[in-house]
């Protein structure tokens, strides 16, 4: 059984972790964290005295420091699903990973890792084709754009080098070659949606995820979770995992 500690445990998204993991034999919840306290969990990381075997985070970018220091000190494998990260959080997480295995994706839905991998094959396969990027999440949402409209926007610059993000285009002129623009829109109580356009002039491609409940992350991290135990020190992602779940 796999022991868990699962930070932002009172969250979205760490609700559903700790629902999915409560049902699941192969699982179960050794602490819950979340900063406000109160439902049975412990509001500092540091102060979770039980054994475990990996921590799933859904917190707030703003506890990674406390959580980077409790993994390393007990040297417990990490799986992050937060984001909004500051560079130098990102350091410390990549830091991390040179002694411990980190689990690290802006969106751990299975679905989005099989759109990311679509979006790089098609941007490769239309060279001078013009992409842009809309994201939509609920009106709670606190950062923007979402992580994970990011993680595709680099993903398409991994295999078109020319592509750069720009957000938005108020003030802009005109679009310019080799702009990737994001867009958000935060709006009722919508999950998340991404959608992808590649415009190639004569044909135009539409690759689109929609979230329809947020236990899709869970699901996700979870097999993360039993995917990063007993991996060598390092950062990992959502492209690792489904070469492992499709072996």
């Amino acid at each position: 059984m796999i022991r868990l500690i699962v930070c932002g445990a009172s969250g979205h998204v760490g609700r559903e972790v700790v629902r999915l993991a409560g049902d699941d034999p192969a699982f179960s919840v050794a602490a819950r964290v979340n900063r406000s306290g109160g439902d049975g969990c412990v509001a500092d990381i540091a102060n979770v005295k039980a054994d475990a075997d990996v921590i799933i985070d859904f917190s707030n970018h703003e506890c990674t420091p406390a959580l980077i220091a409790y993994a390393l000190e007990k040297k417990l494998p990490l799986v992050i699903g937060t984001t909004g990260h500051t560079p130098e959080e990102l350091e410390l997480i990549a830091k991390a990973a040179e002694t411990l295995p980190v689990f690290k994706a802006a969106n751990t839905s299975i679905g989005v890792a099989v759109l990311t991998s679509l979006i790089k094959q098609a941007a490769a396969a239309f060279p001078g084709a013009e992409i842009e990027i809309v994201e939509t999440h609920h009106n709670r949402k606190l950062d923007a754009p979402s992580g994970t409209a990011l993680a595709l926007a680099d993903a398409i610059a991994s295999v078109r080098p020319d592509c750069r993000p720009v957000f938005g285009r108020h003030g802009r002129s005109k679009r310019e070659s080799g702009e990737i623009g994001i867009h958000s829109l935060r709006i009722g109580n919508v999950v998340g949606e991404h959608e992808v356009i590649i415009d190639a002039c004569s044909e135009t491609l539409i690759l689109t995820h929609k979230a329809n409940d947020r236990a899709m992350f869970a699901d996700g991290a979870l097999s993360a979770a039993e995917f990063i135990i007993g991996r060598p020190a390092g950062l990992y992602g959502m492209e690792q995992l489904t070469a492992e779940l499709n072996k």
